[in-house]
């Protein structure tokens, strides 16, 4: 069956919220329930593409996407993280992730009918999987020991989801892979927090201060794009919707620039649109 990836590069913040509060934090990332991740929700997403379709005036909306009590031809899953962009102390920022996504991105492509090709790297506790030749790295505070290895399959292969071929090149030096419960602090911690205020127009005074997570720009998600039996034309009309203006708005802010992704569509490893 035809089946299309879709990968979403952050060009600027993203805060695809939840309605839960946590904390401090007053509007939080949404995140996996099981591992904390940060995700972008797939309601979320297929609302967000609905709306793109609707921008831009695709006449077959309610078949691609549905309508009460029709579900439309295509299954849009949640967004996943792949890569989480890290400050580094001793040169310029990471692209980190853990064992644990890249199985996984490589159990979704089979989902997909795809295959990639490559070593998942096993790093020890307290230490990076890099390609920099240097004996420690620093992510934010935090010492790192490097064990230095040749990234380019990994970086081939998740290259297919970006679409600019700049960025594809950057990868392989910039892709820093952790342990999955060392990755896990950065994913819950290493979040932006934004101090956010309603201010009284006459008075100047705050009306409403309130504290919101962001994700990172060159943050990297993907999502499957699955048709129903016998409706697999309608990946054709989602795809038509980045041939001339590769972007995709998803969660909210946008009023203040968030949200905007660039978007790649894959149908074989290594295609975009």
């Amino acid at each position: 069956m035809k089946n299309m990836i879709l990968g979403l590069l952050a060009e600027t913040s993203l805060h695809p919220g939840t309605e839960q509060s946590t904390g401090a934090v007053d509007l939080p990332v949404a995140r996996e329930a099981s591992t904390g991740y940060p995700v972008i929700v797939g309601s979320g997403l297929k609302g967000a593409l609905r709306d793109a379709a609707r921008q831009r005036k695709i006449e077959n909306i309610d078949s691609v996407f549905g309508k009460q009590n029709d579900a439309g031809g295509v299954s849009v899953t949640d967004a996943r993280l792949l890569l989480l962009p890290v400050r580094s102390l001793t040169g310029h920022f990471k692209l980190v992730t853990c064992p644990y996504i890249l199985e996984r991105f490589k159990r979704d492509m089979a989902l997909a009918g795809q295959t990639v090709s490559f070593d998942i790297p096993e790093p020890r506790r307290e230490h990076a999987v890099s390609e920099e030749k240097v004996e420690n790295l620093f992510l934010e505070e935090i010492s790192f020991q490097v064990q230095t290895k040749d990234l380019k399959d990994v970086a081939k292969a998740i290259g297919s989801l970006v679409r600019y071929p700049e960025t594809q090149r950057r990868l392989e030096g910039q892709i820093t892979v952790l342990t999955d419960d060392e990755f896990s602090y950065f994913a819950d911690y290493g979040l932006q927090v934004n101090a956010r205020n309603n201010l009284d127009e006459t008075t100047k005074t705050s009306k409403n201060l309130w504290y919101e997570e962001t994700l990172p720009s060159d943050s990297l998600y993907y999502s499957l794009l699955l048709p129903r039996p016998g409706k697999e034309d309608a990946l054709d009309s989602i795809k038509s919707l980045f041939a001339e203006r590769p972007y995709l708005q998803v969660g909210g802010n946008e009023t203040v620039g968030q949200g905007w992704c660039s978007v790649s569509c894959i149908e074989e490893v290594g295609a975009g649109v």
